[in-house]
C-alpha cells in the first residue's frame, strides 16, 4: 500500500518536447533562466529582423540613460531612406520622432527607420553595430555579432537562438517600461496602417512580443514571450519554413512549457534568509538575505519537494561589511536533491565597526570561538 501512494503521489512524467519544424529552437522560464526545451540552440545563425532586438535594447538603454529623448526628432538621411526591405515610410530629408522610429522599428519591422534610429544614436550604422556588439558582450551572448542594425544578410552577421532568449529576456527584464511596444498590433504613420508581423499575438491572449524575422537564407523566424498565471516563458524559433510553420512551432513549445512545469518564487528580492553574529561591529547581528528575486522551474506538481538551504562562506564575520558584498550562498535543490538554483547571500544592509570597547571585547571572544 506504501509503494501505491508513493506513486500516486509522484509528480507526472514530462514528456520530450514537441517535434517542432525549425533549424532550431530553444524554451526558457525568463524569470528563472532555465532551459525547458532545446535543439541546434548553439548553432550559429543568421537573426534577420531579430536582430531589431538588439537595436532595440541599445535604443532603449540610450534613452533610459538620457543620452536620447523618445521626442527628439530624427533626420531621415537618404541611406535609411533607400534601405530595402521591410518599410516604415518615412521619407527622406524629414525629421521623425524616436518614439515613432521605434514602433515603426518593432511593429512594422521597418529597416528605414532602424537604420534612422541608428544613425541618430550613433553616427552611422557601421558605429552603431560596435554598439551593439558591445552590450551583446555585457549580456553574455557569446555566440553573437553585428555588423547592421536591421539584420540584413551578412557573412559576420549572426546569433544563435540561445543569445536570442538572453536577450529578449533582459529586455523584458530591463526595460518593462518599454516592452509595451512589442505588443502593438498596429500604428498609424503617416496615414498608412501598419500592422504587426507578429500573429501570434491575435491567436493567443497571453503572448505580449517579442519579433518576427525573415530572409531567403534565414527562413521564417519568431522571439515571442507570454505570460499565464504569473509565470513568463520565452520561445525562439529560427530556420521555420514559412510564417504559419515558426507561429505554430512557437505556439506548441510555448504550450509544452506551461503544460508541463511550473515556476515557483522561493525568496523576494531583499528577504532576510540569516541573521547571523558580526563581531567587532556596531550591531550584534546583521540581516543577511538575497539581492533579488529567486526562482525555480520545476515539473508541474514537484513544487511541495523543493528545499532551500543558505550557509555562510567563512565564520565569523567581522565588521566592517559592505552592503550587497556576498557572504554567503542560498542554494534550491528539487526532489532528487540536485542543486537548481545558486544565489549569493548578502548584507542587506552596511555594517559598521563598533567602538574600540566593542572591538577589544570581541577580540577576546573570538579567542574563544
Amino acid at each position: 500500500m506504501a509503494l501505491l501512494a508513493a506513486v500516486a503521489q509522484a509528480a507526472a512524467p514530462i514528456p520530450a518536447p514537441p517535434a517542432v519544424k525549425a533549424r532550431a529552437y530553444i524554451l526558457t522560464d525568463h524569470f528563472s533562466g532555465r532551459i525547458l526545451a532545446q535543439s541546434n540552440a548553439d548553432e550559429r545563425a543568421e537573426p534577420a529582423s531579430l536582430t531589431k532586438l538588439m537595436t532595440a535594447y541599445v535604443v532603449f538603454s540610450a534613452v533610459a540613460e538620457g543620452r536620447v529623448k523618445l521626442t527628439d526628432m530624427a533626420v531621415i538621411s537618404e541611406h535609411a531612406w533607400r534601405t530595402q526591405g521591410s518599410r516604415t515610410f518615412v521619407q527622406v530629408g524629414t525629421q521623425v520622432p524616436v518614439d515613432i522610429l521605434l514602433k515603426g522599428m518593432i511593429v512594422q519591422s521597418g529597416n528605414d527607420a532602424t537604420i534612422a534610429l541608428a544613425e541618430h544614436i550613433g553616427g552611422s550604422d557601421a558605429a552603431f553595430a560596435q554598439m551593439m556588439n558591445e552590450y551583446a558582450r555585457r549580456l553574455g551572448m557569446q555566440s553573437s555579432h553585428f555588423v547592421n542594425s536591421d539584420g540584413m544578410p551578412s557573412p559576420e552577421h549572426y546569433t544563435t537562438a540561445r543569445d536570442l532568449a538572453t536577450l529578449s529576456r533582459a529586455l523584458i527584464r530591463d526595460f518593462p517600461q518599454y516592452y509595451p511596444l512589442f505588443s502593438l498590433r498596429e500604428f498609424v504613420w503617416n496615414n498608412i496602417r501598419q500592422g504587426n508581423r507578429n500573429t501570434l499575438l491575435g491567436r493567443d491572449p497571453t503572448v505580449d512580443g517579442l519579433k518576427t524575422g525573415h530572409t531567403d537564407s534565414a527562413g521564417f523566424c519568431l522571439a515571442s514571450s507570454a505570460s499565464r498565471n504569473g509565470m513568463r516563458l520565452v520561445s525562439i524559433v529560427l530556420g521555420a519554413p514559412s510564417e504559419k510553420a515558426r507561429e505554430e512551432a512557437s505556439a506548441a513549445l510555448l504550450n509544452y512549457g506551461y503544460t508541463f512545469f511550473e515556476t515557483i518564487r522561493i525568496k523576494a528580492a531583499r528577504e532576510t534568509v540569516l541573521k547571523p553574529r558580526v563581531y567587532k561591529s556596531a550591531s550584534e547581528f546583521a540581516a543577511v538575505g538575497v539581492p533579488y528575486d529567486v526562482y525555480a522551474t520545476v515539473g508541474r506538481g514537484q513544487a511541495a519537494a523543493l528545499r532551500s538551504s543558505a550557509r555562510l562562506s567563512h565564520e565569523p564575520l567581522l565588521a566592517p561589511l559592505a552592503a550587497g558584498k556576498p557572504v554567503g550562498e542560498l542554494t534550491v535543490s528539487d526532489a532528487g536533491g540536485e542543486v537548481i538554483a545558486r544565489v549569493p547571500l548578502v548584507p542587506l544592509a552596511a555594517v559598521a565597526q563598533g567602538s574600540l570597547w566593542t572591538r577589544l571585547v570581541d577580540s577576546v571572544a573570538l579567542w574563544f570561538h
